[in-house]
Parts: C-alpha cells; sequence; structure tokens
C-alpha cells in the first residue's frame, strides 16, 4: 500500500487502541452519588463503577492486541517480528507437499504411457490432477464443454498421442481464427457455410456450397486443407467429421466465419511438475481409450 495508507492504518489502529484504553479508565469515575438519577419504571439505574476484574479483562484485551500486532503483520506495510504472510505459509505447505509427495510422483513418471495406463495408482493420482487442474474448461469426466474440446473421443485437434498432450499440458495452446467477415461479405460467409456443412455431410444448400468452394479454396485450404481435413500442426480442426468444438450448425458456423475464434488452453509448466505432467498426460490419453472399448 502507499506511504499515506500504511501511515493512516497505523495511526487509526494505535489511536483507536488508546482511546479504547481512556474510555475505559473514565468509566471507573462516579458521581458519588448512590444511582445516576435515571428511572424507568420504578427501576434505577446505581452509580457503580466497572468491577476491577471487568477492567482488566479490557487492559489484557488491548495488550494482547498490541502484542499481536508487533509480531504478526497488521500495521500498514510493516511485517511484523515474525516475518510471517499469509503468502508465505501457503508456500511452505505446497513446499511441504511437494517434499512429500515428490518420490511418489518421480517413481509414476519412470513409466511409459501403456504402464501408466495399466497402474491403478497413477491413474488414482492423474485423476485428482486432472479434477484440480482441469475439470473447470473439459468437466470432471472429461466431456468438455461448448468451445472446450472433448477428452474421450477421437478428435485431437493438436495431435493425438502422449507426447502431444505433454506438450499441450507443458506449454498451453493458443488457437488463432481470423474473422473473415470483411473479405467474404455477408453472402460469401453463407456460401462458405454451406460449404463447410458439405464437407462433413451434413444437410445443406448445394448451389451456395459450389459458390462457397471458390472462397474456401482462397481463404481456409492454408489452415484447414483442401480436403478440409485440418491440420494438427496449426490447431486446425477436421471439418469433415460431426465433431463441432463451437457447434455445427450453420449460424453456429457462420459466427465462427465473421467473428473468429481465440481458444487458449494455459500452460501448466508453472503450476506443475514436469512428473506431474507426465502422470496427468496419462490420465488424459486413457480418458479416450476408455471410451473406444
Amino acid at each position: 500500500m502507499s506511504s499515506l495508507w500504511h501511515w493512516f492504518v497505523i495511526f487509526g489502529t494505535l489511536a483507536s487502541l488508546a482511546i479504547f484504553l481512556v474510555l475505559l479508565f473514565n468509566n471507573r469515575k462516579t458521581s458519588g452519588e448512590a444511582t445516576t438519577g435515571h428511572e424507568w419504571d420504578g427501576i434505577q439505574e446505581y452509580d457503580n463503577p466497572l468491577p476491577m476484574w471487568w477492567v482488566w479483562m479490557f487492559v489484557i484485551s488491548i495488550v494482547f492486541a498490541l502484542g499481536y500486532l508487533a509480531w504478526y503483520p497488521g500495521l500498514g506495510n510493516f511485517g511484523g517480528i515474525s516475518d510471517w504472510s499469509s503468502a508465505g505459509e501457503v508456500r511452505r505447505a505446497q513446499e511441504a507437499h511437494e517434499a512429500r509427495f515428490a518420490p511418489l510422483y518421480e517413481e509414476l513418471a519412470s513409466l511409459d504411457e501403456a504402464a501408466l495406463h495399466d497402474s491403478r495408482q497413477a491413474m488414482q493420482v492423474g485423476r485428482r490432477l486432472f479434477i484440480n487442474n482441469c475439470s473447470t474448461c473439459h468437466g470432471v469426466n472429461g466431456r468438455g464443454a461448448f468451445g472446450f474440446p472433448n477428452l474421450t473421443d477421437s478428435e485431437w485437434i493438436w495431435g493425438a498421442g502422449f507426447g502431444n498432450v505433454k506438450t499441450a499440458l507443458t506449454n498451453g495452446r493458443q488457437a488463432a481464427m481470423p474473422s473473415w467477415q470483411a473479405a467474404l461479405g455477408d453472402q460469401g460467409v453463407l456460401d462458405v457455410t454451406q460449404f463447410v456443412l458439405s464437407l462433413s455431410g451434413s444437410e445443406h444448400d448445394a448451389a451456395a456450397a459450389a459458390r462457397g468452394q471458390s472462397q474456401y479454396q482462397t481463404f481456409c485450404v492454408a489452415c484447414h486443407g483442401a480436403e478440409g481435413k485440418g491440420n494438427p500442426a496449426l490447431g486446425s480442426p477436421d471439418l469433415t467429421n460431426d465433431i463441432w468444438l463451437y457447434g455445427g450448425t450453420a449460424e453456429r458456423i457462420a459466427y465462427t466465419l465473421r467473428n473468429g475464434r481465440n481458444g487458449n488452453m494455459p500452460a501448466f509448466s508453472d503450476v506443475l511438475s514436469a512428473d506431474q505432467i507426465h502422470v496427468l498426460a496419462g490420465y488424459v490419453t486413457s480418458l479416450s481409450k476408455e471410451e473406444a472399448q
């Protein structure tokens, strides 16, 4: 925090404690009369000071507060004598956790893909890693959602295989399909949409698809290929099957052409160790094998 807020917090906190202490001892003073003069429904209020045991409880509380503020961070930017912080506490807990489980991950990382699939322990550990790091987007069962790939089928936009999955987990993936509205125009978007539908054998307008084919060859073939089979090296999906990441209706395809898509998968190399990524990749590839069976 800024220097202004630093001193504001220090002054406000210490001044509050001092004011509480002054009010506490001022309440020990009495008028010398038996009652305060207040009366309600025949009930009078005695003018007695606070009992000393009660006063000392408040004093001890204030002293404890001063000690706490000296030991722990609580006064502006002052870190406290102990130099404790919640971030440091989390870091120490993470380090302890890593030290405890590092031998297990190291052992599992020595297994190849097939051995990982056959290891019940590896699959249990991999599932925990998946739920903690991947399920928000891909779902607990890995079936994905709109804009998030299904990991249980045979469609791998960036290429199938254990090595490709490890690369994706380590480095992340950044898709980049540009908007084609300016290049195609409204009618061009509709025509190319019909041609894309024809590639997958979906119901389409043959005349519009014929017009869209030439535009497809001009603008789309570099990434998706002449036959629409896609290119895993570029993350370009296969347009000839019935698997659609953003929906396969004419409306959804036209929207994609008009606005483009920029799917992003973050890298996990800063979150997970290389051994953890190895185990997680084994679990991810097991999902599609289970579905195939």
